[in-house]
């Protein structure tokens, strides 16, 4: 691993994990209804701390975005091998999780599928998949830009519960009970 990726133009670059992420995640927001969509990106209720720190954190996402689509592929090295097996896991979760979000009532909150263990399965996943394309280009300054945009996601997530107790009332609280906010005890 190198502080920073080595960045360029090329066909053995990160692009091509990302872009096939992309169309994946573009095929399956496809199956799911214009209402499940909106739910799923709906921010009305959000604070405005919330709405905040949630931009700050898709800044340094971007920024990871970008190393990530122009960062040389480490192909040869373990963490090559070991991104690329952290990437389809990722890519899998994130797949069953909006399956999952999708299959939903719309007007209960989400606790089929992986949210019966994760209150955040689709953001945990997402996260793993990161990490599976940083490990291929092989940067640490990406690590960090993924570990303040997983800060500033935490302060989000504290805010969408507000909203979701706000939307949903005993259900939802006797949901966060039950399941963990991102995994089994986190």
């Amino acid at each position: 691993m190198n502080l920073f990726p080595d960045l360029g133009l090329g066909l053995l670059h990160g692009w091509i994990y990302f872009v096939f992420y992309l169309i994946v995640f573009i095929i399956t927001m496809s199956t799911c209804s214009s209402e499940v969509r909106k739910r799923l990106y709906d921010r009305s209720l959000w604070d405005k701390r919330t709405k905040i720190i949630t931009a700050v954190g898709k800044l340094f996402s971007i920024a990871n975005i970008i190393m990530i689509l122009f960062g040389a592929l480490k192909i040869g090295n373990i963490e090559f091998v070991i991104g690329t097996i952290v990437y389809l896991i990722g890519l899998s979760l994130l797949v069953i999780s909006i399956i999952n979000y999708r299959n939903a009532p719309l007007d209960k909150p989400i606790t089929n599928g992986f949210y019966k263990i994760s209150r955040n399965p689709q953001m945990v996943s997402l996260y793993v998949l990161f990490t599976g394309m940083i490990l291929v280009v092989g940067s640490w300054i990406n690590l960090v830009f993924l570990g303040v945009t997983i800060t500033c996601a935490h302060f989000s997530v504290l805010g969408e519960e507000s909203a979701l107790t706000e939307q949903y009332g005993e259900s939802y609280l006797e949901y966060k009970k039950q399941v963990a906010r991102y995994f089994i005890f986190f």
